[in-house]
């Protein structure tokens, strides 16, 4: 009974290590995610590509992630989240390795794509398994907070990391550094591995017994899945076409539109720091809604270009921000809905399938806005940008409206 209780309940520096080493590991994921598009300067001359065919890159790296990502969960659950998140770190080292020194053709690029994004693919399954198990609940909206910041801070690290190093060295160097950003990862998994460990008897204590596909036939999973679809689509179509949407409509400079764009982000990252405190209350459902009603007004607001140039980066600070706050609740929505019925022992297939569909969106949204782009229909991008986090306000209120989240099994304390 001791031990479950220090799994349940650990210590305040134990909590933070955890916390700490998934951080490091997530932000890793988010990095490369854009392992290809600071290159693409560098990739197109020297393989010959125009965007349609460097861009397929991209989409192998979300596809791949997006299918790997819910099936990743099983392995989760079968083999336990370090293993998987060795072999995560393990592939992106790998794709960055490849891609420096062997990569000479299109199916090169492509197959270094489909490796990262299986790399990808584990993250959030294992993150949230881990999480969930090992950090006490009173931190863990923290705990979730700091898992989001260190996502958009390796989203940050990228461009500047990536491009930096091609312009002072090539491309191939850069590339062969992005692949070591990998390695202080894999060494703080591997000395740490005595805090992520999860046995079987700790993830499946107390769990009821369901069959293994059981949590597809939960609404609320499905509606969890919606909801990441629906925010991610809307925030990948921001950072895809942000800055030649702001140039079109308010006349801005190439640079201060790609700022706007930067300032979008790390309002974010400041936003879920917020949340983070916001998160503890227990309507978290109801946070979600206002936090991204606030972000639709804004994106609203841009769309019918009725504010000053001038005003364009508080909007888009406002857009970050708010749809910030919304991530730790969301996180902790996502746990209400996996342990309403299935316990500890479907984490990792259930966050799995769900974070699946934050992949789904961004793999789609270039093509759902980019027909739009190619019309110069750039306010409609905003508006679909506002439509998208207003279904996703409706899917939010549906998980916490729905039934199994408040009649079941409650979250372990």
């Amino acid at each position: 009974m001791n031990t479950v209780n220090a799994t349940i309940d650990p210590p305040a520096h134990r909590d933070a290590s955890v916390i700490a080493v998934i951080g490091l590991a997530h932000g890793t994921s988010h990095f490369f995610h854009l392992l290809f598009p600071p290159l693409f300067p560098w990739l197109m001359p020297a393989f010959g590509l125009d965007f349609t065919g460097v861009g397929l890159t991209v989409t192998v790296f979300f596809v791949v992630s997006g299918i790997g990502q819910a099936l990743a969960g099983f392995a989760v659950d079968r083999f336990g989240p370090l293993r998987v998140l060795l072999f995560g770190m393990g592939c992106f080292l790998i794709a960055g390795l490849w891609l420096g020194l062997l990569a000479h053709t299109l199916a090169d690029l492509l197959a270094i794509a489909a490796l990262a994004g299986l790399g990808n693919s584990v993250l959030h399954p294992a993150d949230y398994t881990v999480l969930n198990h090992k950090v006490s609940e009173a931190r863990l909206g923290h705990a979730f907070s700091v898992h989001g910041i260190s996502g958009n801070l390796g989203w940050a690290l990228a461009p500047v990391f990536l491009t930096g190093i091609a312009t002072l060295a090539g491309w191939q160097v850069a590339a062969v550094a992005a692949g070591l950003m990998a390695f202080p990862a894999l060494l703080a998994l591997w000395l740490f591995r005595h805090l992520l460990e999860i046995t079987p008897t700790a993830a499946t204590e107390g769990a009821p017994v369901h069959g293994t596909f059981a949590f597809l036939g939960v609404v609320a999973v499905w509606l969890c899945f919606g909801f990441f679809f629906l925010t991610s689509a809307a925030i990948g179509t921001l950072q895809n076409f942000g800055t030649p949407i702001l140039r079109q409509l308010y006349g801005l400079s190439l640079g201060i539109s790609a700022s706007a764009v930067s300032v979008f982000l790390l309002a974010a990252a400041f936003g879920i720091l917020v949340g983070g405190f916001v998160a503890r209350r227990h309507q978290q459902d109801r946070i979600i809604a206002v936090a991204l009603s606030v972000a639709v007004v804004f994106a609203l607001v841009l769309a019918q270009v009725i504010i000053p140039a001038w005003a364009v980066l508080p909007a888009m600070a406002g857009i970050g921000f708010f749809t910030g706050i919304a991530g730790p609740s969301r996180d902790l929505l996502v746990r209400r809905a996996a342990t309403a019925r299935f316990g500890k022992a479907a984490y990792g297939r259930i966050y799995g399938f769900v974070y699946s569909g934050l992949d789904s969106g961004l793999a789609i949204s270039p093509l759902v806005f980019g027909h739009y782009m190619d019309a110069q229909r750039f306010a409609a991008v905003l508006v679909g940008v506002a439509l998208f986090q207003a279904f996703a306000v409706l899917t939010a209120l549906g998980v916490g409206q729905s039934a199994p989240l408040t009649q079941s099994t409650p979250a372990p304390k």
